[in-house]
């Protein structure tokens, strides 16, 4: 036997981590506080792995050798803090699948753009024809991948929670896209340490692998002071020419690796705005370091299809756009969002406030914003910002009324825009219950 492994949650990456687990012989028990889906109950039931819900066995979970638990389980739970104390390895999924694969890695963070360049690289590493999977925060988990349909490339959405329990896990090539305050309710409100969390991508990368980062991100640029980092760089930048990287000049996007430089017109690209560039750019870098012909990557950069809830025009109704961007749950998201609408804006906005500072956005409603819509079950530091500033400040208590008051009040060239920089768990499921129920809603006016 190769030893006792305990599983905290069980959901894609919980159930995933267990079939990989019993196949390498590992005695398992999946434990889930909550209820577990039916879905993965059945696989569990299938693979006759042992289970509980509703309840945390405590004795037998601090017996096992090693724990691998959800990223969305806290450190500062109690039982997380018991294990941590007697020694016990706390693990991610991420680290524990990383053991049983010899795949390329692509790995790929940062607080805003990580499911968008995630699904570009992975569209353009399929299109040049390689085994790759997709895999971290998007798809079927990582484990599970690996434990059934081996592939040769994996391209990983690695969340900061996901960083935190990986050790010895190394990323041939590292993607980091920016870094804005997010989730700081989890790292006690202290920017510096989601920074470092997210500077983990880096860990165990040798001189032979690359990094791609974000030039124009000044929190980037600190933390690589700070740092050594090995791998070789491929800096990508809106504001600088660059000899490695990537660079946009003149309307032409430049990539360059490998002594070879790669040029297309942004007109031509799938994704516009300029908060796309940068997920375009860190995407092509990833595809050219792997030597991939120019014209699959201009042809995968110019149809590659954008991810459902970020910036998804729903349709228009009466002259009025309406624009889903649910999986906004932080400011700089949204602040993305604004920018990039050039009409005048009534604002969808609110949900789980994850210790937000909104003075971030105050130029932007000045200028773009014309009403706001709170929709949460608590609005009132949203009122208290942007209450000042604009007259048209509603409240919705469903994606119903919020859709409702937007269609009242809009004018034909307005977008109504649901950009909520919140997490979604007050009213709704998660980011992709609340986008869905909008289209649903826009579509029945």
């Amino acid at each position: 036997m190769a030893g006792s492994i305990a599983i905290l949650g069980a959901g894609e990456s919980g159930v995933g981590s267990a079939i990989l687990a019993q196949k390498k012989g590992f005695d398992v028990l999946v434990s889930d506080k909550g209820t577990i889906a039916e879905k993965y109950k059945n696989v569990l039931l299938e693979y006759e792995i042992r289970f509980e819900e509703g309840k945390h066995s405590e004795a037998l979970i601090l017996e096992a050798e090693e724990v691998i638990k959800s990223p969305g389980i806290p450190d500062e739970v109690p039982l997380i803090k018991q294990l941590h104390a007697q020694g016990t390895p706390v693990i991610s999924e991420i680290e524990f699948a990383g053991r049983y694969t010899e795949a390329h890695i692509t790995g790929i963070t940062g607080s805003n753009g990580k499911t968008t360049t995630t699904l570009l690289t992975h569209h353009i590493l399929s299109k040049a024809g390689l085994n790759v999977g997709v895999a971290g925060n998007v798809g079927q988990s990582f484990a599970w991948q690996v434990a059934e349909t081996e592939r040769d490339y994996y391209v990983l959405e690695l969340s900061s929670f996901q960083l935190d329990g990986m050790y010895d896990f190394r990323c041939n090539t590292a993607v980091l896209l920016n870094i804005t305050p997010d989730h700081l309710d989890r790292y006690g409100n202290d920017f510096s340490r989601y920074a470092a969390a997210k500077f983990r991508i880096l860990q165990n990368q040798r001189p032979e692998d690359a990094f791609v980062y974000c030039l124009d991100d000044k929190v980037i640029e600190q933390g690589m002071k700070q740092r050594k980092v090995v791998a070789r760089h491929f800096p990508f930048s809106l504001d600088h020419e660059v000899e490695t990287g990537a660079y946009v000049a003149h309307d032409q996007l430049n990539i360059s690796t490998n002594n070879q430089t790669f040029t297309m017109s942004i007109r031509d690209l799938a994704l516009q705005g300029k908060h796309n560039l940068h997920d375009t750019m860190a995407a092509g870098i990833s595809g050219r370091i792997l030597e991939l012909r120019k014209d699959v990557i201009r042809d995968s950069l110019s149809d590659f299809q954008n991810v459902e809830h970020r910036l998804e025009f729903v349709t228009k109704v009466h002259g009025i756009s309406f624009v889903n961007d649910s999986k906004a749950t932080n400011v700089n998201s949204t602040w993305y969002a604004l920018e990039s609408v050039n009409n005048p804006v009534i604002w969808i906005v609110g949900g789980v406030d994850k210790g937000n500072d909104y003075g971030q956005l105050m130029e932007l409603v000045k200028e773009n914003v014309k009403a706001i819509i709170c929709l949460g079950r608590d609005n009132s530091k949203l009122h208290a910002v942007f209450g000042e500033v604009k007259e048209l400040v509603f409240d919705a208590g469903s994606m119903y009324e919020a859709v409702g008051i937007a269609y009242q009040i809009g004018e034909r060239g307005d977008t109504v825009l649901l950009s909520p920089a919140c997490a979604s768990f007050d009213l709704f499921e998660n980011f992709e219950d609340r986008g869905r129920q909008f289209k649903e809603v826009v579509r029945s006016l």
